[in-house]
């Protein structure tokens, strides 16, 4: 089954919002003392677009959007996202060969942190021990570089790459408002990563 991608139009406004989010259980006892317990190792992303000018009619900016939603059915269908300021990882290290192991999960680095990604898109280039390798892998949806010979012991698998976060709509409907004729906006398109099955 092909996962849709959100419609990329001209109308989306400011501001985006983009957020991420942990889970954490915390215990407090009577001496005021916490026990905390994360429940996600990773975040889940929370995105808030705007759109100021959806055209309808022969632009079909309102009904792609619109019918973008209604295929997705709210919040049950899942879709992917590419993030216009955050889909791209060059250089990223996956890991480092052990001459077993044939498959590296596609990962980011954000200032010191380093998370896997929801999905790869396209792939540039693929590096084994600074080596660049065109043939010998192939992308395993949704998120791993998978090796047909696996990468020699100690030898570092770097890529470039572009990815996309597959996300679902926060709400079961949308508001949409015409001001002036044929012109309508969106003031809030809300959705979130969900974890891949």
């Amino acid at each position: 089954m092909t996962i849709p991608q959100f419609p990329t139009l001209p109308g989306l406004g400011w501001s985006r919002a983009k957020r991420p989010i942990f889970s954490t259980r915390i215990a407090t006892h009577v001496s005021g003392r916490e026990v905390r317990s994360a429940n996600y190792v990773y975040p889940l992303y929370e995105f808030e677009l705007t759109y100021e000018l959806l055209r309808a009619g022969a632009a079909q900016e309102l009904e792609t959007l619109m019918g973008f939603f209604l295929q997705c059915q709210g919040q049950a269908g899942v879709f992917r996202y590419l993030d216009p300021e955050d889909h791209l990882v060059m250089g990223q290290s996956l890991g480092t060969g052990d001459g077993i192991t044939t498959g590296f999960s596609a990962l980011r680095s954000l200032g010191g942190w380093v998370e896997p990604v929801g999905n790869i898109e396209t792939v540039t280039r693929v590096s084994v021990g600074g080596v660049d390798t065109a043939t010998g892998w192939a992308i395993a949806a949704p998120n791993t570089l998978a090796f047909a010979a696996a990468p020699a012991l100690g030898k570092t698998v770097t890529a470039d790459f572009s990815f996309s976060y597959l996300c679902r709509f926060g709400e079961d409907k949308h508001a949409y408002e015409e001001f002036m004729s044929s012109f309508w906006s969106n003031k809030s398109v809300k959705f979130q990563t969900v974890r891949a099955s």
